[in-house]
């Protein structure tokens, strides 16, 4: 019983012994860059409340036209992005790295917070009639 013990686990080593790990940097050449996706989601009603500044052009998208965020992983640095669709305008998800070019850091400075946005939504719905 030893032996066909010992035979079966000679087998199944010389069957894996031509096995490597999967090559990390032809995994993510598979993805056409470095960022890779993680999904779409809608933009909450917090989204547009991000304080990020007018942008350079007045026809530019700013965060109240951003109907979807997009969010990615730099596989490089772990980093986690989320962009506003039609902004363009990105928040990092890892404090302890450099800035983005266009975009901030959480934590964000909000226009008014989610418990501003309740307390007035119940108010004016207390309101009517």
């Amino acid at each position: 019983m030893k032996a066909l013990a010992l035979l079966a686990a000679v087998a199944a080593a010389a069957s894996m012994a031509g096995c490597k790990p999967a090559d990390i940097a032809s995994a993510v050449a598979a993805h056409h860059g470095r960022y890779l996706g993680i999904g779409v989601y809608p933009a909450g009603v917090l989204w547009a409340q991000i304080v990020a500044g007018a942008p350079k052009v007045s026809a530019a998208a700013t965060l109240k036209d951003d109907e979807q965020v997009i969010v990615v992983v730099d596989s490089k640095t772990g980093e986690i992005r989320q962009c506003g669709n039609f902004s363009g305008y990105c928040v990092a998800m890892d404090p302890w790295s450099q800035a983005l070019a266009q975009g901030r850091t959480a934590p964000l400075p909000l226009i008014e917070h989610a418990e501003d946005l309740e307390r007035d939504a119940a108010k004016s719905a207390a309101a009517k009639p």
